[in-house]
């Protein structure tokens, strides 16, 4: 431990104090006095971002640096994918504190666990080690685990939980066992030295060609898509809303980061191999995930299969193996996590007395109770649909454009159709609340913050997307396009 590795890692270790800090400040406070604890971790992320703007790591024009050996990177997407985590898990917890004080579930464990899980997302965006990638993905895990559980009268939750837990484990082993591979094919744990070690071993080494196989089902089990997608519509579903708000987006920018990290940086020379199983992999996602949805009455499942299919997406910016692709996989992963927030926040938002808003026959007639909060969900809906000038447009055109470019045009093809397919059950959402008579005549209230809240993130949905010019630069500067 040194003053150069302790300044990189700055942002990290800072999340790590606060999250103790927090800990232990919950014991001497009453349940009067818990909105010190919000204050507290919305003011961690404002010094963790602060932190991690001020760094100034660049040598010879090139933003990268390395600490802990090797084992720890600091570069232009690393900085990028952090600052847009800190940003959607304040967001996250805006919604949060309303919700857990509407459920009477307002203790300072959610934001322990979400703020030593957003440490594991940062260790994860910022690994260039296998070790460092299984620690940052472990942590994540097992603080996912416990919010999954968090109501504890919940027997859904309590199932979901298990449920997870028992197939995040096999999805850990083989990852691990994948890793193993991987270090007994070249002896060395670090992520550089790996790509030149497959280099001069040739990428048609059994032992590397199965570790690749190990380390991609693990991939595709975090990323949630088919077939190793069958514990998100479940946990989606019995987790707490707060909880499925919490992993439906924060995390996403970890696994796409470990794909990042294991594919572009370790592996880039099997780059034929591997964009052939992600190639499958995407495909499956975005029929089945898009079809399922269809049949779906519970909009928390609805909007489960529509992550897989979004995923999907964000794989098919993985699989050109080129600049343009990757930055075009950062760019919609960021816009997923942004739309998904605003997602949730609606149904935290029309739960009420301590019933979740989970039923789609819950937005009927929304218009008619409250039109600003109906135009909110309704561009979430379109900007999910890829409806255009709405951001979730260019997220989808820009990986479209990146499987053209590769020569991907049946790629491309299944995935115009598909998202035409998938636009039936976000307009239907739009349909309820716009023609259909609601089945309360109840108010819709909510706190200021909250409030301004969700119009922010509604907003983002149609300013992202006229002025989306200025995100896609900063993603693809990130990869050198």
């Amino acid at each position: 431990m040194n003053s150069t590795n302790m300044l990189l890692a700055a942002p990290e270790l800072w999340v790590m104090v606060m999250a103790c800090v927090i800990l232990i400040v919950d014991l001497y406070l009453g349940e009067e006095r818990r909105g010190i604890i919000h204050m507290l971790a919305i003011l961690t992320l404002v010094f963790a971002a602060i932190i991690t703007l001020r760094a100034d790591y660049a040598a010879d024009g090139v933003r990268e640096a390395f600490a802990f050996n090797g084992s720890y990177i600091r570069d232009t997407m690393g900085d990028v994918l952090k600052l847009f985590s800190f940003l959607i898990l304040a967001i996250v917890y805006t919604y949060a504190k309303f919700c857990l004080r509407q459920f009477r579930m307002f203790r300072a464990d959610f934001y322990t666990l979400s703020l030593f899980a957003l440490l594991g997302v940062m260790l994860l965006i910022s690994a260039n080690s296998l070790v460092m990638i299984y620690l940052g993905l472990e942590l994540i895990s097992l603080s996912s685990y416990a919010l999954v559980a968090f109501d504890r009268d919940s027997r859904l939750g309590s199932e979901a939980a298990i449920k997870y837990f028992v197939l995040g484990s096999m999805a850990s082993g083989m990852l691990l066992y994948g890793m193993s591979m991987i270090y007994g094919a070249t002896g060395t744990m670090d992520l550089g030295q790996v790509a030149q070690a497959v280099r001069s071993v040739g990428s048609d080494d059994p032992l590397l060609v199965f570790g690749l196989v190990f380390l991609v089902v693990g991939l595709a089990f975090k990323l949630g898509v088919v077939p190793f997608h069958m514990w998100i519509p479940d946990v989606y579903q019995g987790a707490p809303v707060v909880t499925t708000l919490f992993i439906s987006s924060v995390p996403k920018m970890a696994a796409f980061a470990m794909a990042i990290r294991l594919l572009q940086t370790g592996l880039v020379d099997m780059q034929a191999d591997w964009s052939q199983m992600l190639s499958i992999l995407a495909v499956l996602s975005i029929i089945l995930g898009n079809v399922a949805a269809i049949a779906q009455t519970n909009i928390k499942r609805m909007l489960a299969y529509s992550t897989i299919s979004h995923m999907g997406f964000v794989l098919m910016g993985l699989l050109p193996g080129t600049a343009m692709g990757y930055g075009a996989g950062m760019f919609y992963v960021i816009v997923y996590s942004l739309m998904s927030a605003a997602g949730f926040g609606m149904v935290i938002l029309l739960s009420a007395r301590g019933v979740e808003a989970e039923k789609l026959d819950d937005f009927k007639g929304l218009n008619q109770r409250n039109s600003w909060y109906a135009a909110i969900m309704a561009m979430v809906m379109f900007s999910m649909a890829g409806v255009p000038v709405f951001v979730g447009f260019f997220a989808k055109w820009m990986v479209i454009k990146a499987a053209l470019d590769a020569g991907l045009m049946w790629l491309a093809i299944i995935a115009v159709i598909f998202s035409v397919v998938g636009a039936f059950y976000y307009l239907r959402v739009v349909k309820l609340m716009y023609f259909d008579e609601p089945l309360t005549e109840a108010e819709i209230d909510a706190p200021v913050d909250f409030r301004a809240a969700i119009s922010l993130n509604g907003i983002m949905m149609i300013g992202l997307g006229i002025f989306s010019s200025s995100l896609i630069a900063v993603c693809m500067a990130s990869f050198g396009a």
